[in-house]
């Protein structure tokens, strides 16, 4: 891409040594597996625990999962806007999701974010891939949003009143939404700005989650400060309860390096309080996030200073130093949905820039003075009247059609309107976020062909919803019976997806590729049921189906150990790739095959000689685990230690 500059805006290139994200995972998501971190304990408002009820999802689907991707990281270049006046340089990757990578203060040299030139994709997302800095933006549940490593439709806008806006967008899939963030950056000004808005052109209501979350330094001396005496917290591994922050489990737990072990702390702001949460360094600095009154919800989040936290840190950002998080959310924990009403349209603004406390007071022992000091020091940033009064002119704003586009996002907007037509159906207005036709690719193709009246011959990706269901009950072809089962399978339909599957094996037709998702299709079902036996008899045909297919032989061996049958694990692993992305995790679930068959000390030779697996959850302790295991006695290595407390 060109560099090219229009005002304070800047179109260019940034280099950042990562791993290629790889190919998705060809299996749709239809298991109920979405883990759910939070249980709800005492002192938790019974109308934060209906909100934790409502909404919640089984799993990510019709998205595919983002797990190909390796630990082998070169230099990539990344198309990037740079929005820059005499106060700050902030720098955004439409391409990875639309993140605000930099946010340098020029007044002190300090970058206000945590960021560095070397991120790691590590399993920590909805769809797993992600990467640790910068300023990212959540929508559809909680977890970090399916639009996490994808690019965003991305386009500069001339308003009227000579403002240069950012401008990116997408339609949403989990909720069927569309969303839109605008940044800006006013001369002079000691904040950037940014205007989010989100629509549901749907005739009916749907569960909303967005988190804007910001990666900061964490330093000895970082202070996170609230106005809020108490917050909702939890350590991962215990109910979420009330507690008091700066009292809590014997520590203060809003100086990042005081907590033992990975915390949430969600702060309860006083609704006739202003919202906002800041950091501060030794000397005062650091970000300030603030915003408008819908925006409610503010969090700290740190790693923790156990083996496990400073593991997680060293694993996402080798060589950067350690970082905690804050963030603002439209409900007041990360547990809960709101209730979004048919055709809605939610608009706020954020706006981040230095805080620039007295460290004196901010790191006083009195907690009420350095909330009191901060408030006051925020309201001269940024006057809080001042910032409200902006979010009627982004909501007029947010129309304004895009004077260049940058960077096309997915299809699946136009995709979405074709369909919405089609049936007769309300759709967003377009005039400030077009999604063109040139977005499509062949993931859309069959589908938008399909509404066009042609004949379904498979699609290698995957929809949801009952209008998609309707025409694909009209149609004859194995692959658009699978489809139908698939769709059924993801809401829990369970015995509607059997039947589909069965369908679909029952057919010549059908390619041995589709009839290998059958049978997987089937066997998780079966599994679902309690039937292990059963179940697992089905991976394995689904594997001797289409051997070719690493992502399922992967599944049918992890899934056998959790059921079970450790031997049909190794005799599968025998036959898994000796070379590529998976290498790691298959010579782990070797060994914990080795272990569950009674040969530990094999198990042990190969813990011993060292296991990576790229794509190792959050949280996932199972290689310390099994350390413990088949080496008793033994110090875990802390290449090991992974554990959240």
């Amino acid at each position: 891409m060109a560099e090219t500059t229009t005002s304070n805006l800047t179109v260019t290139t940034i280099s950042l040594t990562m791993a290629e994200l790889g190919s998705l995972n060809p299996l749709p998501v239809v298991a109920a597996e979405l883990d759910q971190p939070y249980t709800v304990g005492e002192g938790v408002p019974e109308e934060l625990q209906a909100s934790a009820r409502y909404g919640v999802v089984p799993n990510v689907y019709p998205y595919l999962m983002q797990d190909g991707y390796s630990r082998d990281a070169a230099p990539r270049e990344f198309p990037a806007v740079v929005l820059e006046n005499s106060k700050l340089r902030v720098t955004v990757i439409p391409s990875l999701g639309g993140r605000i990578w930099e946010l340098f203060d020029k007044a002190t040299g300090k970058q206000l974010l945590h960021t560095h030139d070397a991120p790691q994709l590590a399993n920590i997302a909805l769809r797993k891939a992600w990467f640790a800095g910068g300023l990212e933006w959540n929508i559809g549940t909680r977890g970090h949003s399916p639009t996490s490593c994808d690019p965003l439709h991305t386009a500069i806008v001339h308003t009227p009143d000579g403002k240069h806006i950012l401008r990116m967008w997408e339609f949403e899939r989990l909720r069927e939404v569309v969303f839109q963030v605008d940044v800006w950056l006013p001369e002079d000004s000691p904040v950037v700005f940014a205007a989010v808005r989100i629509r549901n052109p749907n005739d009916h209501d749907v569960p909303m989650y967005w988190w804007s979350n910001a990666a900061i330094p964490e330093t000895e001396r970082t202070r996170v400060i609230a106005p809020a005496e108490e917050a909702f917290g939890s350590d991962y591994t215990t109910d979420i309860t009330r507690v008091r922050p700066t009292s809590h489990e014997g520590y203060d737990g809003t100086w990042p390096v005081n907590s033992p072990h990975a915390a949430d702390f969600f702060f309860d702001i006083d609704p006739s309080e202003r919202r906002w949460v800041v950091a501060a360094d030794d000397d005062g600095d650091g970000l300030a996030m603030l915003s408008t009154g819908l925006l409610r919800g503010k969090k700290l989040f740190v790693w923790g200073q156990g083996q496990g936290g400073k593991r997680w840190q060293e694993w996402l950002s080798p060589g950067a130093g350690p970082y905690a998080e804050i963030q603002a959310g439209l409900a007041q924990t990360q547990f809960e949905h709101l209730v979004m009403p048919a055709g809605a349209e939610w608009a706020w603004v954020e706006a981040y820039g230095n805080g620039h406390l007295d460290p004196d007071a901010s790191h006083g022992t009195d907690w009420d003075a350095a909330v009191a000091h901060a408030g006051e020091r925020l309201e001269q940033l940024l006057p809080h009247d001042e910032l409200e009064s902006m979010l009627s002119a982004a909501i007029t704003d947010a129309d304004v059609p895009p004077s260049k586009m940058l960077v096309d996002g997915s299809g699946w907007g136009v995709l979405e309107r074709a369909r919405r037509q089609k049936n007769g159906k309300a759709w967003v207005d377009e005039s400030g976020t077009p999604f063109v036709d040139e977005s499509v690719t062949a993931e859309q193709e069959p589908w938008l062909a399909l509404l066009q009246g042609k004949a379904f011959d498979g699609a290698s990706s995957f929809l949801a919803g009952a209008d998609w269901e309707d025409v694909l009950a009209g149609q004859e072809s194995p692959e658009a019976h699978f489809h139908l089962a698939t769709m059924k399978h993801a809401r829990q339909d369970l015995e509607g997806a059997k039947s589909g599957y069965r369908h679909v094996l029952a057919d010549p037709e059908a390619t041995p590729g589709i009839k290998a998702l059958a049978h997987r299709g089937l066997g998780l079902a079966l599994l679902a049921a309690g039937r292990d036996a059963d179940g697992l008899a089905e991976l394995r045909k689904g594997v001797e189906a289409d051997p070719a297919n690493a992502a399922l032989l992967m599944e049918a061996i992890t899934l056998s150990i959790r059921h079970g049958d450790p031997a049909m694990a190794l005799e599968l692993n025998g036959a898994a790739p000796k070379a590529g992305t998976g290498v790691g995790r298959l010579t782990f679930l070797k060994a914990l095959a080795l272990a569950r068959t009674g040969n530990p000390a094999a198990a042990a030779a190969i813990l011993r000689e060292g296991v990576e697996i790229p794509d190792l959850r959050e949280g996932e302790d199972a290689i310390s685990a099994l350390w413990q295991e088949v080496c008793p006695g033994e110090p875990v290595p802390a290449a090991y230690q992974f554990g959240m407390h």
